[in-house]
């Protein structure tokens, strides 16, 4: 390769003050702030299905191994009997994130949130040159825990990508500063797995040629890199092995897909029932779609197999479009490029190349020049391993969780308040009431249809537990707390969350 084809180093700012503040183990830590009784303990948030995976382990049950994305089953047995297992509550972990974003707006208006627990933030305009700077992350940091109660941890870079490498050094609840002199002694140490874009994949491409840490990724001649990741991931290699990244903050983030998947109980079995399977899930990624009022032009299905072998499978019609008709039939014909032939676990489907725009979707047989739910192209995006990331790919937060999953949502309390309940629209970890009691959280439902309930909450400390018949006593479920104290609405999950 020429030395102008070669990438350049750009000019970065001078004083590391870009800031990522992450929530630490953000889902697990909101349960243990709002149930005493857990603090300390190993809790696993997830799905309580026989598929579940887990969205968030404690660091108590971190050391036992367990993991996020890790199926449920796996890291209920790594864990000690004393591990609790609780459903999302997507409402109140909002209410956590606004407060923790909060922290950072009060420093400045230039916050960029990467996902629901956490984000970057520019604090250069909120600085004089003799600002003690890690003075300045102390005290984000603090007062965010003062406003929502929850541990974080913040680090300041000269740019976004060695920003989020120091908060996570700064792991869990510290602070990390990386100024100019500082960037190689601490980039070059890490493992080349640290870096954006370099998942289990691209780590063993690299592996191969003893590619373990980023020092031996600069040392990378840029052609091998090109090599093996091709003309934009080996260019994103060659960069981020150096430190350069000037992607500014930014305010406005443009919705890039809407989506959604579900893992079936059991496998699915032949053509005739992945397809009808297929079906929901489309329902779910339409009502997304049509939450965000956007149109798509793309359409991609995402199909694991029974061996978490991922097909990913996409047809992109002739224009946007918001025609749930035009979109369901790429999504069969997305479906139907994937060939599969082995049982199926689960099933995703996601819009991508969304527009505010949506043009007409005539029907067949009318005066159009083509059929425009006839794609322009159906790509095979390709088959790659569960949870695989291409090389050069910029990787969003740790929890945060891309489309949601059809069903996964545990039931809650209607906006109009508390509604009376039966065992079996219960699952642990959901917010309930009864008369005698007051507030209190499902801890486990019985075989016989009585309800393990303990009543408790930030401010009563560790509370009683006692079995609760829904069918002798009122039994209501209600809306999760804020880090306020105060009720919050249920809403739908955001894309982001």
């Amino acid at each position: 390769m020429s030395f102008d084809r070669a990438p350049h180093a750009p000019v970065l700012r001078a004083r590391p003050t870009i800031a990522h503040l992450d929530a630490d183990a953000f889902f697990a830590a909101v349960e243990q702030h709002q149930r005493p009784s857990l603090r300390g303990r190993p809790v696993l948030v997830g799905g309580v299905g026989p598929r579940s995976v887990v969205a968030t382990a404690s660091y108590e049950a971190r050391q036992y191994g367990a993991r996020s994305a890790m199926p449920m089953e796996q890291a209920r047995r790594l864990c000690p009997p004393s591990t609790v297992v609780v459903v999302p509550r997507f409402a109140a972990y909002s209410a956590y994130s606004a407060r923790i974003m909060a922290a950072l707006r009060e420093v400045t208006d230039l916050v960029e949130p990467v996902s629901i627990d956490e984000a970057f933030a520019d604090v250069a305009a909120a600085v004089g040159p003799e600002t003690d700077l890690e003075a300045l992350a102390t005290g984000i940091r603090e007062r965010a825990r003062e406003l929502s109660g929850l541990p974080v941890s913040l680090g300041l870079g000269r740019s976004k990508l060695v920003a989020k490498l120091a908060s996570e050094a700064a792991k869990p609840g510290g602070v990390r500063v990386v100024g100019a002199d500082d960037e190689d002694p601490f980039l070059l140490d890490l493992p080349v797995r640290a870096l954006w874009g370099v998942g289990p994949v691209s780590a063993a491409r690299l592996d191969e040629l003893g590619v373990r840490t980023v020092a031996d990724l600069r040392r990378q001649p840029l052609d091998t890199l090109l090599l093996v990741a091709g003309e934009a991931g080996g260019t994103n290699l060659y960069r981020i092995a150096r430190g350069w990244d000037d992607r500014p903050v930014s305010t406005v983030r443009e919705r890039k897909s809407a989506g959604a998947e579900h893992t079936f109980d059991t496998d699915l079995h032949g053509r005739s029932a992945i397809a009808a399977a297929l079906d929901p899930v489309v329902d779910a990624a339409l009502a997304r779609l049509e939450r965000h009022a956007v149109a798509a032009r793309t359409v991609v299905v995402k199909v694991r197999l029974a061996s978490f072998t991922t097909l990913t499978r996409s047809v992109t019609l002739s224009r946007p479009t918001t025609d749930e008709g035009a979109l369901r039939d790429a999504a069969h014909r997305a479906l139907r490029l994937a060939d599969v032939t082995e049982p199926v676990r689960l099933l995703g489907v996601a819009f991508h190349a969304l527009s505010e725009h949506a043009q007409l979707m005539l029907p067949l047989g009318a005066d159009a020049p083509e059929d425009p739910a006839v794609p322009i192209a159906a790509e095979v995006v390709g088959a790659e391993a569960a949870g695989d990331e291409a090389v050069g790919t910029e990787a969003v937060g740790a929890e945060s969780v891309g489309a949601e999953s059809v069903g996964a949502e545990a039931p809650g309390a209607a906006a109009t308040g508390p509604v009376r309940t039966t065992a079996a629209l219960l699952a642990p970890g959901l917010d309930v009431a009864t008369p005698a009691d007051g507030r209190g959280w499902v801890v486990r439902v019985g075989d016989d249809g009585r309800v393990a309930v303990r009543f408790e909450t930030a401010r009563t400390g560790p509370g009683y537990q006692r079995w609760v018949d829904p069918e002798a006593e009122e039994l209501a479920l209600i809306e999760p707390l804020g880090p306020d104290g105060e009720p919050v609405r249920a809403s739908p999950a955001d894309d982001d969350a």
